[in-house]
């Protein structure tokens, strides 16, 4: 073979060489890149697939909820209020008087089971109770006020444990119409008291309270709906 005609075929060679190593780096840029996309694709399933089914319970336990509270709640008194007119100093308020004592569940500390329940309207304070938790007593007058505003009282029995507490504060932050403080001699654990509606539960976990604040937060029994729940303390 005539010198031209190797380095020709020298050429052709090294031509198809170079031909091969680029197909083959072709192909691995694709497995890489399919490993890649596979690689992303299974972390946005990861990702997306629990959020859908927590959305999807979340959802699923406010229809419950909502169904719930779309009825008068399981155990809730309906009181009539007659009155409700700012005066100054203490109200004797009639519904806060001894009840029998029903037996309840423990709390989780030991305390006195009282007999008291707080009032569900009626004459009270000028001023009505800014909205939150508290830590210490509030004065029935100034809450009532805030019952009238379309606010619900979550009264608990002192001693009610961290857990519990901080359930009830979580409530707080996340409704700015929802009152809670402690009450000395509550006849039960937790009492629920919105304008003219009672309810007494065992504990703060109970799955009556989330509807009875769903249906009654802003609701139409109370007289003056979307006041201000602003006033003293908070």
């Amino acid at each position: 073979m005539s010198p031209d005609g190797k380095r020709s075929n020298d050429r052709a060679a090294r031509k198809e060489r170079l031909l091969q190593l680029q197909a083959a780096q072709r192909r691995a840029e694709r497995r890489r890149t399919l490993f890649i996309v596979g690689i992303v694709a299974a972390t946005l399933l990861a990702l997306i697939i629990p959020t859908v089914v927590i959305l999807t319970n979340e959802e699923r336990r406010n229809d419950a909820v909502e169904a719930v509270a779309s009825s008068p709640i399981e155990g809730e008194q309906d009181l009539p209020v007659s009155e409700a007119t700012h005066v100054q100093g203490d109200v004797q308020y009639a519904d806060v008087t001894e009840q029998p004592a029903e037996p309840t569940p423990a709390p989780e500390a030991p305390v006195e089971q009282g007999t008291l329940l707080p009032p569900v309207g009626g004459n009270h304070d000028p001023l009505p109770q800014t909205c939150g938790f508290y830590s210490e007593p509030i004065r029935d007058e100034n809450a009532v006020h805030s019952l009238e505003h379309g606010a619900v009282w979550i009264a608990y029995r002192p001693g009610l444990g961290d857990a519990g507490s901080e359930r009830l504060r979580a409530l707080a932050d996340e409704n700015p119409y929802l009152l809670v403080s402690p009450y000395e001699g509550l006849a039960a654990p937790l009492v629920a008291t919105a304008w003219g509606v009672r309810l007494e539960l065992p504990s703060v976990d109970d799955s009556r309270l989330e509807p009875f604040l769903t249906r009654y937060l802003q609701g139409e029994q109370a007289p003056e709906p979307g006041a201000s729940c602003e006033g003293v303390g908070g």
